[in-house]
């Protein structure tokens, strides 16, 4: 769990969300609290700096100077960084398009689009990944996201049991998926290449190693059979194949009962 930075005497806690107060700066600006800025105005820039240079170069001092205000002042609204961060995670989790409970569509398809959508969102944010790996995530949208996932496997027809199991099945494939994914792409994009030219370029240099001549004559085959000209393509066949296969499985645990 995350570590917030701690002052002297201060309790330590494992999530923002558990913070007994109200909001900093949920209310009338107070002596000495800055003017200009409110907690969502906060929370957006933050996002756009994590989007922007990604998780290891993101600080206070950072976010101030984007801000145009002082580090201090951005602690009138959050106590510490992790804080900041915890929060930013909750506000890309929002970013989700959730089927309803009255949708109309069998749980197959309501399971495809909240697949699809967490994919998304982890690859167009990559710092969402180790985050989630890092809070808790019972921030309201993270929640909202959490409670249609159970929602959708109780419709399958799954034993009680086993619907944990069936959620972890689908959706750590997807966060490792979206994981890698969105990885590829940011260091593709810092190096200033394509991702077709890179792996074009990877793939040439194995090919002359002689000690992996066997293992890539068999990925050479697996990749034709596989189809796709593009990186894109590649990827996006691999991701529609592995889940309908989980959902196929779903299906045959059910018909097991």
């Amino acid at each position: 769990m995350a570590k917030g930075a701690q002052g002297a005497g201060r309790v330590a806690r494992t999530s923002v969300w558990l913070a007994d107060k109200a909001p900093r700066g949920s209310g009338s600006r107070g002596g000495g609290q800055p003017s200009g800025l409110d907690r969502e105005r906060i929370i957006q820039v933050t996002v756009r700096l994590l989007d922007a240079e990604g998780l290891a170069k993101f600080s206070m001092r950072r976010l101030a100077t984007e801000l145009n205000v002082t580090a201090m002042s951005v602690y009138w609204y959050v106590d510490t960084k992790d804080d900041l961060l915890e929060l930013a995670l909750d506000t890309a989790f929002g970013e989700i398009r959730l089927p309803g409970a009255d949708a109309e569509e069998d749980w197959r398809d309501q399971l495809r689009a909240v697949a699809t959508e967490y994919r998304a969102l982890l690859v167009r944010h990559p710092w969402v990944s180790p985050l989630t790996g890092a809070f808790l995530n019972i921030g309201p949208h993270a929640m909202a996201f959490s409670h249609t996932a159970q929602r959708v496997i109780e419709l399958t027809g799954l034993p009680a049991h086993s619907h944990t199991g069936a959620m972890s099945a689908v959706f750590q494939f997807v966060y490792g998926f979206g994981t890698i994914e969105g990885h590829f792409i940011e260091h593709c994009a810092a190096a200033g290449v394509s991702q077709d030219d890179y792996f074009r370029e990877a793939m040439s240099a194995l090919t002359k190693n002689p000690a992996l001549e066997e293992v890539m004559h068999r990925s050479r085959d697996i990749m034709e059979a596989r189809g796709g000209d593009t990186v894109e393509e590649m990827r996006e066949r691999d991701f529609v194949f592995a889940l309908e296969t989980l959902i196929a499985g779903i299906e045959a645990m059910v018909a097991r009962g």
